[in-house]
């Protein structure tokens, strides 16, 4: 799905329950310094990421660069197998970095989490650790499409990042917001820890110009982005108040 000449989303379909939904990964586009992309779905699903990418017009041997949201298998499952065919450098935040390259494990590997959710352990057992040749920081303003500044989100894990594209004023969102039928919706409380700090941070976002907002879970909202936004910061903020 094309949503600008930068950027595109790629839809990954999953089943769950019996249900078709899809991880919504995003492609920044730079004819200078190459193809970005951002998140790699789950474990095993390769091959569906380099169909999307090929109907982009982007073989996955094009690829320079790939950026983390965060830890989770459902971001970092197929980061290996891509970086290894493309031989991209792999960006993420100081924080998410040492559970990417297998320095601590990551969130969804820990036995509490795997005793908590069993259906986690085959796709845990699949996950392949990945140096981070770039950690990024809060602020920082990648050299792409015009510019991508890496905004810092934590509450849904530690290190949480998205990513905003100045000259289109979109927001790649992974998990920090999610979405249904073009709705805006806060992170997924069950999935999210901190939800104080989560709050936080998407209050930070709702201090952007916002046009578009790519949630990972949940695809593209476009309509009164900017509005559900500052509605969803509010709603958050009023929880953490009343908690």
């Amino acid at each position: 799905m094309k949503l600008n000449d930068s950027l595109h989303v790629l839809p990954v379909p999953i089943i769950r329950d019996g249900q078709t939904t899809f991880l919504n990964l995003s492609l920044i586009l730079d004819s200078t310094h190459g193809p970005t992309l951002v998140d790699t779905g789950l474990p095993g699903q390769f091959a569906a990421i380099a169909g999307l990418l090929a109907e982009a017009g982007v073989a996955v041997e094009e690829l320079k660069r790939i950026i983390l949201t965060h830890q989770d298998i459902d971001h970092v499952g197929s980061l290996h197998e891509l970086a290894r065919a493309s031989g991209a450098r792999v960006l993420a935040h100081a924080v998410e970095a040492p559970f990417i390259d297998g320095t601590q494990p990551p969130r969804f590997a820990r036995p509490e989490a795997l005793a908590q959710n069993p259906q986690l352990r085959a796709a845990a057992e699949r996950f392949q650790p990945t140096p981070v040749d770039e950690r990024l920081e809060d602020g920082a303003t990648l050299g792409l499409a015009g510019g991508v500044r890496v905004i810092f989100t934590p509450g849904h894990t530690p290190g949480h990042i998205c990513l905003y594209h100045e000259a289109s004023q979109s927001i790649i969102a992974g998990d920090a917001l999610t979405a249904s039928s073009g709705q805006l919706h806060g992170p997924n409380p069950a999935a999210t820890p901190d939800m104080p700090t989560a709050g936080q941070s998407v209050a930070k976002l709702a201090a952007l110009g916002v046009q578009t907002i790519v949630c990972y879970h949940g695809g593209v909202v476009n309509s009164g982005a900017q509005a559900q936004l500052r509605q969803v910061a509010g709603e958050l903020a009023g929880e953490s108040a009343g908690a």
